[in-house]
């Protein structure tokens, strides 16, 4: 990048750390405080890091219950009343490929297994094929069965029980009878670790792809090397957080594999911007001894001070699009937004202490291992940068309206599939291939249903959730006989306790698919026809359709939080209503392209068997809100960054044309590099077995690379030629003068 002289000298560029804000001179301390700096990372981000055992051990399932929601009360009704069953009923299965169930081989088997499960703390009670119903119980061939065993406990208890349960009946196995479990609970237990799997192998494919872009972008081995040591010890630091909050708070491996994704790449980005300032202060000095140690402090103290306060405004917009997801009041958003936001804090905090004390101890020898001349960034090298990016700044601006109307239709184009969008939750179990507990639910699918992994749960009660009456059974009779005739429904099983009826149901369809969610919405429907009834659906299938209503139902004030809260930001930041406005609506248009390829891709199916995967004919219902808030808060520091450098020539200047095409030149190179990072992080996890990562990895790269390409490079620059004047207008009526502290935090840039 070509470095312009400024017509008026900035404080903030001044070799004096005395000149410095607050954040530069907390550089400067880090800088010459170095040694303790270093020597205490060391050692805590050992300790952090050595905590990671112990928080994949407390990781649970996603709490997918809606606080108040009618299936969080049939949950509460079935542990008051009818303990028995269980909060949760497992299907404890049994085959053997050479023996029936009529041998006494497999029948001591079944009892051993009986045994051990009702013996562990946990299960409410057990009942085998031939103590409940034999002939629904023992598949046609006679070589499988499977026996019900009730769990009690919240969702992650649940999960503990599964785990011994697995370790009890894999070792109750014998005589060639396979003894396996499966159902919600111990399915979440082994996507527990394919997914954790699923993201170290993501990391190991995304890192090294990271580091060679770092040299593109740094010109050096050793200054590429920074951003990675910095992000390991963010995230190291993460971890021993995140432990920490496991003593009050429940975090499945969801929240840590998106709460990794999402802080590798913008913790990444944040040291590459700080250290390619860094560089460039050293080039702007004449720095080339590392024994000057004040000029280096300097140096690292101005970096902090410029592209510093950039990234700490960047880390907050990214914690309140976060933080915005809490408004839906969703236990799994919740967990989501509180690691994303710690990860992100641990990471700044790595960025602002230990990245200052390696720049500080390499001062010159950053450069190390540099790549030829002609490759290196314009920052530390004396050649001027080319102007390629300002004559395609200056080619964009020569057909403005053609440029925009290009890439607004593209946009178009690309969002038009989010019309079609179909929402649902798939649990991924179609990973479990090679597990017992995906050889056990592929045994119950083709032998009893896909229904019986997860049946629905429906109680019938008197009003307040009091004893039926006498004038009452008969329309409760009817009621239940009424679902056996369903054609979607396999069986109705009723039982009744303490005067009420809880009936099991039994689709035809997988719990986890829209045709489950389909029936638990008409049986509640049924219900309103009954008067002196009260019905409550609940069960798994019946949790994911409380959840889809109300993701759907707030997803409107999440973008209505989003949207006011970047609007104030970039007001204060470009001090201009026309480029707040214009970076919103740019923003949204992003949005709905990137959420219309990911409908394309995995709900329709386009390109599925390249990327690995069959659709299942929706999206994860959290899908866009999380992509939204996500994709907000990650671009928002692409637009400070590229909008402040225009706005330092236009305030030398007055020119807008030459101020968006410096602009562009300067940013174009590190913001290319730095989405370039977050695509490979994010697109590496398009190697998950786990379909909602695949989802989550696409969507994220996809509108990274749709943001830094087409919106930075083509659509900002034609649609500030049309506005020209008019993008550095804010009325001045009511209009306070703006502190250059305050001023200065927001839009300083690389």
């Amino acid at each position: 990048m070509t470095q312009l002289t400024a017509t008026r000298p900035d404080p903030a560029e001044s070799d004096s750390p005395a000149t410095l804000g607050l954040v530069g001179r907390w550089g400067v301390l880090m800088a010459r405080h170095r040694r303790i700096v270093l020597g205490a990372w060391l050692l805590f981000a050992i300790a952090c890091g050595s905590a990671y055992p112990a928080l994949h051990d407390r990781l649970s399932t996603p709490d997918y219950s809606v606080p108040g929601s009618e299936s969080v009360a049939v949950d509460h009704l079935v542990a008051e009343h009818f303990a028995r069953f269980g909060t949760e009923q497992d299907l404890i299965v049994f085959h053997s490929a050479q023996r029936t169930v009529d041998t006494s081989e497999f029948r001591e088997v079944i009892d051993r297994a009986l045994g051990s499960t009702r013996a562990i703390a946990g299960v409410a009670g057990a009942i085998g094929p031939f103590e409940g119903n034999a002939a629904a119980q023992i598949s046609a061939d006679r070589h499988t069965a499977f026996g019900i065993v009730g769990v009690n406990g919240r969702a992650p208890e649940r999960v503990e029980i599964a785990r011994r349960l697995q370790t009890e009946l894999a070792a109750a196995s014998d005589s060639g009878v396979e003894v396996m479990i499966t159902g919600f609970a111990p399915a979440q237990a082994d996507l527990i670790e394919i997914e954790t799997a699923d993201m170290q192998r993501a990391e190991a494919i995304g890192l090294p792809v990271a580091t060679a872009v770092l040299v593109l972008a740094l010109g050096a081995v050793v200054a590429a090397t920074l951003p990675i040591t910095v992000t390991a010890a963010g995230i190291a630091v993460a971890v021993g957080a995140l432990f920490g909050l496991t003593t009050f708070l429940t975090f499945d491996s969801l929240v840590l594999s998106v709460a990794t994704m999402i802080a590798t790449g913008t913790a990444i980005d944040y040291a590459m911007f700080i250290v390619s300032r860094f560089n460039e202060e050293l080039t702007r000095c004449g720095v080339r001894d590392r024994r000057s140690t004040e000029a280096i402090a300097a140096a690292v103290g101005t970096a902090i001070d410029t592209t510093g306060r950039t990234i700490l405004a960047s880390g907050f917009i990214v914690m309140i699009s976060l933080c915005a997801l809490a408004v839906v009041g969703l236990p799994m958003l919740n967990g989501v937004a509180t690691g994303v936001v710690v990860a992100v804090i641990a990471t700044l905090i790595a960025a602002f202490t230990l990245l200052p004390a390696l720049l500080a101890t390499l001062g010159p020898a950053v450069n190390r291992g540099a790549l030829p001349v002609r490759l290196r960034p314009a920052e530390v090298r004396a050649a001027a940068a080319s102007s390629a990016w300002a004559r395609w700044a200056h080619t964009v601006m020569g057909r403005p309206v053609l440029f925009g109307a290009i890439g607004v239709g593209l946009l178009l184009a690309a969002a038009a599939p989010i019309t079609g969008i179909r929402y649902g939750v798939d649990m991924g179990l179609t990973s479990l291939a090679d597990r017992p507990t995906g050889q056990a639910t592929e045994l119950v699918q083709q032998n009893f249903g896909p229904g019986l992994l997860a049946p629905i749960e429906v109680v019938l009660t008197g009003r307040d959730g009091g004893p039926l009456s006498d004038e009452t059974r008969s329309d409760t009779n009817r009621f239940v006989s009424e679902l056996a005739k369903d054609p979607r429904i396999a069986t109705v099983l009723p039982q009744q306790a303490d005067g009420r009826v809880l009936a099991v149901v039994v689709p035809k369809s997988a719990f986890d698919s829209t045709a489950a969610t389909d029936v638990v919405s008409d049986i509640r429907s049924r219900a309103t026809t009954l008067d002196s009834v009260e019905v409550r659906v609940g069960g798994t299938s019946a949790s994911f359709a409380d959840v889809s209503h109300r993701i759907t139902a707030r997803f409107p004030w999440v973008i209505a939080l989003v949207l006011t809260v970047s609007l104030a930001f970039l007001i204060v930041a470009f001090r201009s209503i026309v480029l707040a406005l214009k970076a919103i609506l740019l923003n949204l248009l992003a949005t709905g392209a990137a959420l219309g390829l990911t409908v394309a891709v995995f709900q329709h199916g386009v390109g599925e068997s390249a990327l690995g995967f069959h659709s299942t004919g929706f999206l994860q219902v959290y899908l866009p809100m999380l992509v939204f808030a996500v994709l907000f808060g990650l671009s928002m520091d692409y637009e400070v960054f590229l909008i402040r450098r225009m706005k330092e020539r236009w305030d030398e200047t007055g020119d807008n044309t030459a101020a968006v095409a410096d602009g562009l030149q300067r940013t174009a190179r590190p913001i290319t590099a730095a989405a370039a990072i977050m695509v490979a992080v994010f697109a590496s996890f398009l190697t998950a077995n786990v379909l909602e990562l695949k989802q989550i990895g696409f969507a994220l790269a996809v509108a990274i690379a749709i943001d830094a390409v087409l919106v930075r490079l083509v659509l900002v620059p034609a649609f500030m030629q049309l506005f020209g004047r008019w993008n550095w207008w804010l009325p001045r009526i009511g209009r306070r003068p703006v502190s250059r502290a305050m001023h200065a935090s927001a839009t300083s840039g690389t």
